[in-house]
């Protein structure tokens, strides 16, 4: 099912995500919600809290969003490693129309349990690497608002505040 994506500025991005403590069927089904809501919204990555449920969760798939082969599910994830520096222009899914130049290490190491509760340590370069850092960043309760400036941020504000009024 596809769920709904909150947007900025709504309060709940803002708040840090809780631990998963274990696979449940409730998790399971917000796997497959949140994966299909990836997909259907031609993203390449979405975090638990970006559908209000305020857990370390996050899908990506870095081959998207033309292509759907590199599924990735990482619960509980954190940076082990890191290594590198680049600069790259993000979107968001939950800040429509907005793109912000973020730096981000080129390539991480991350600790985390995939879909079948195992723990994995997997390292990541280039996109993917940017991916996971970005929706990393929604655990911590931080957008790609965030790395703005307070003349872009205030423009984007206006933006959305005029589209809440129309």
């Amino acid at each position: 099912m596809k769920l709904a994506v909150l947007t900025w500025p709504d309060p709940n991005l803002a708040k840090i995500a809780e631990p998963v403590e274990a696979m449940t069927p409730e998790i399971e089904k917000l796997i497959d919600d949140m994966i299909e809501t990836m997909y259907a919204s031609n993203g390449v990555g979405l975090a638990a809290p970006q559908v209000d449920k305020l857990i370390r969760l996050i899908v990506m798939d870095e081959s998207g969003p033309d292509e759907r082969e590199a599924l990735q599910v990482y619960i509980n994830p954190e940076i082990m490693e890191k290594e590198g520096s680049i600069d790259y222009e993000e979107g968001c899914l939950s800040l429509p129309q907005y793109l912000g130049k973020t730096k981000r290490f080129e390539k991480v190491t991350i600790k985390a349990r995939n879909r079948n509760w195992e723990e994995i340590t997997v390292t990541l370069d280039e996109f993917a690497s940017i991916i996971v850092q970005h929706e990393m960043d929604h655990l911590e309760g931080k957008t790609i608002i965030n790395y703005a400036g307070p003349l872009k941020r205030s423009l984007y504000q206006k933006k959305v505040k005029k589209w809440l009024q129309e």
